[in-house]
């Protein structure tokens, strides 16, 4: 198992590290090339690359510090660190989004005519293509270990991939119309591309902090992932007569199951040891790194079957288990 956590680990590094050396470039060559033909939206676009930079760098650290062991001032481990990364780049992103609104709006004021305009729809070529490789890659790994971190790394470069293609079709109107129509000013259009750009990015940070921030709260987990878990209980009954206050909740990768157990009170306290363990074995295969707490209970009644037990406290926890009853 530590040689599977090890490697899962590994394989998050390896692609947080692939992210920070493909926006380090990228930043270098869409500011270099702004700066040559004065686009404000390929500047834009070099400050969008920043943020997801400095983004990559926080998911790296995350990545790295969410996979250590839980210790003694951490004892439920350090999985929270991928969810406050995740909320950290979402905020850094209506920053620059921001900046982008106010340089786009001094240029719609003051306009000046851009040089050159074929290196930028070059570079923004290259920064699509370049960005479509690697959030695929952030997008598999982060799906595969469930990592917050790079799952918004991605959805940052997935972002860039439309707003550097906006930028692209932008300048190339600019291009073709110098061709097509000279003497037509067409300069505005740079501006205008760029408030497009940023009220994308606005968008994307405005979802990215509602993903990344939930798990900060302790909400439950997903209703679907609920009813499985409620399923791989139910599915122990009769020997289970009834459970209830169910407890969900997520930190990073990791999830957290609690619940109460009911079981006859005749059951030896091995036994019920037993059930535990296999129940909590269930729920790790379909969700691996679960950390299950299972309280367990007695209960007196005999009428499970017919619906009348107590035991039964929750409704839908109920209505599971007596549904699994009805087919025994």
């Amino acid at each position: 198992m530590e040689d599977r956590d090890d490697s899962i680990e590994k394989r998050k590094s390896s692609v947080a590290l692939l992210s920070v050396a493909s926006n380090t470039v990228l930043v270098l060559l869409k500011l270099t090339v702004g700066i040559v033909i004065g686009s404000v939206s390929v500047i834009s676009e070099a400050i969008h690359s920043s943020v997801d930079l400095l983004a990559a760098l926080i998911a790296l650290f995350a990545v790295r510090t969410s996979g250590k062991p839980a210790d003694a001032e951490h004892p439920f481990g350090h999985g929270k660190v991928e969810n406050i990364s995740g909320t950290v780049e979402a905020l850094l992103i209506f920053l620059a989004a921001g900046w982008i609104i106010f340089e786009a709006v001094k240029k719609l004021i003051d306009p000046e005519p851009l040089e050159e305009v074929g290196w930028g729809v070059a570079v923004m070529m290259v920064s699509s293509a370049a960005n479509i490789l690697v959030s695929k890659a952030l997008f598999k790994v982060g799906k595969e270990t469930d990592s917050v971190a790079l799952q918004a790394d991605a959805w940052h470069l997935r972002t860039d991939v439309y707003t550097s293609a906006g930028v692209m079709a932008g300048l190339a109107i600019i291009w073709i119309g110098r061709i097509v129509l000279p003497g037509t000013d067409l300069n505005w259009v740079d501006p205008v591309a760029a408030i497009g750009v940023a009220l994308l990015i606005i968008k994307a940070a405005y979802q990215l902090t509602v993903e990344s921030a939930r798990d900060l709260l302790d909400v439950s987990l997903p209703k679907d992932e609920e009813a499985c878990i409620r399923k791989r209980i139910a599915a122990f009954a009769p020997t289970i007569r009834g459970f209830h206050r169910l407890c969900t909740r997520k930190s990073g990768s990791h999830r957290f199951v609690e619940f109460h157990m009911i079981v006859d009170p005749s059951m030896t306290i091995d036994e019920s040891h037993r059930i535990a363990d296999m129940l909590t074995c269930s729920i790790k295969q379909q969700y691996p790194g679960t950390t299950v707490h299972i309280h367990i209970e007695p209960c007196d009644c005999n009428s499970t079957i017919e619906g009348k037990c107590d035991c039964l406290l929750s409704p839908e926890d109920k209505e599971v288990l007596l549904g699994k009853l009805r087919t025994i």
